[in-house]
């Protein structure tokens, strides 16, 4: 006699919808924020699979921290992966994933590095917004 499996092969269209429905209250309840602008930058910026490095697929987006662990849709937590890579990573924690596929994790985590550092406002630039918004927010405030 088989032992019984822990899941079952298919999944029903209740379970199916349950799951579904429990993704999109996790996504609402965290701050999403990219844009189609900064994903087809993200696109550019990495040009390939950012895992495998795979160019001939359509690329996904794929959270470094999966929004299942608190990981959100932002600009810096998202990179395209290939179909392959991202459903074999699943909800993986990356670096583990990384090693146990036996890909380059240094590569990914400098290029990973580096393009961030080109693509995220660095603090003085944020800084200097924020000071620039506060400057113009009472002259709107006195005209009114």
């Amino acid at each position: 006699m088989q032992p019984r499996r822990k899941y079952p092969k298919t999944r029903s269209a209740a379970t199916s919808a349950r799951y579904a429905k429990r993704r999109k209250n996790r996504l609402a309840r965290v701050d999403n924020d990219l844009t189609d602008d900064q994903w087809q930058t993200l696109l550019e910026a990495w040009g390939r699979c950012a895992y495998c490095q795979g160019d001939g697929a359509a690329l996904q987006r794929d959270c470094v921290q999966p929004v299942s662990r608190g990981g959100r849709y932002t600009l810096g937590n998202v990179v395209p992966a290939c179909a392959s890579c991202n459903a074999s990573k699943h909800n993986s924690e990356v670096t583990s994933w990384l090693r146990r596929k036996k890909l380059d994790e240094r590569a990914f985590l400098l290029r990973h590095a580096t393009i961030l550092q080109q693509l995220l406002p660095t603090e003085e630039e944020t800084a200097a917004s924020m000071e620039h918004a506060a400057d113009e927010r009472p002259a709107e405030e006195s005209a009114s």
